[in-house]
């Protein structure tokens, strides 16, 4: 427990994790100009931010919009404020504007079938994994097929799996906070 502050936990840097995970960080650093803390975090686990790079950056059915959506209203439920302001940037990188980003965080959008994936996210999200049959009912009939539904599940795992990181180890934001809703 000596890396544990009352603050969370302290991120490692590059010379503190191992050599697979220094030239992932070499990486990062080349696409986007830092490492963000969260990644660094997971860097911790020798074979962990492969792993979670390599999942997160797999082929999926749903659009680049529509996963930021997804990783918007997962965040937004599930309290992580690292990840609510890492996907707002990204979310603008991805063709949304300011309004439609706080009403995918508040669980609608303007647009019938995106609100159709942004409501049951956040269905399944607070619901463990258990939907409304209406909400389900809805996702289908806005043109989303079962290959989509499986990707909807895969894509709120690994938004979980780093909300829960976060508000676990509170390391800090490294990206402009995103406004309080």
């Amino acid at each position: 427990m000596e890396n544990v502050h009352v603050t969370g936990f302290k991120v490692p840097t590059k010379e503190d994790v191992s050599s697979t995970n220094q030239e992932i960080f070499d990486n990062l650093n080349k696409a986007l100009g830092f490492v963000p803390n969260l990644y660094a975090t997971i860097a911790y686990s020798d074979h962990g931010l492969a792993r979670y790079l390599e999942f997160q950056n797999a082929k999926t059915s749903l659009s680049n919009k529509e996963k930021e959506a997804v990783n918007l209203i997962v965040s937004q439920v599930n309290g992580c404020i690292y990840c609510q302001s890492a996907h707002v940037v990204l979310g603008k990188m991805n063709g949304f504007n300011d309004e439609q980003l706080l009403g995918i965080r508040k669980g609608r959008s303007e647009n019938p079938k995106l609100n159709a994936l942004v409501v049951l996210a956040a269905d399944l999200t607070q619901n463990r994994g258990n939907a409304s049959d209406e909400n389900i009912e809805e996702f289908f009939a806005q043109g989303y097929t079962n290959e989509n539904l499986v990707d909807l599940i895969l894509q709120i795992s690994d938004k979980t799996a780093m909300n829960y990181l976060h508000n676990l180890t509170k390391v800090p934001v490294d990206f402009p906070i995103a406004e309080t809703i």
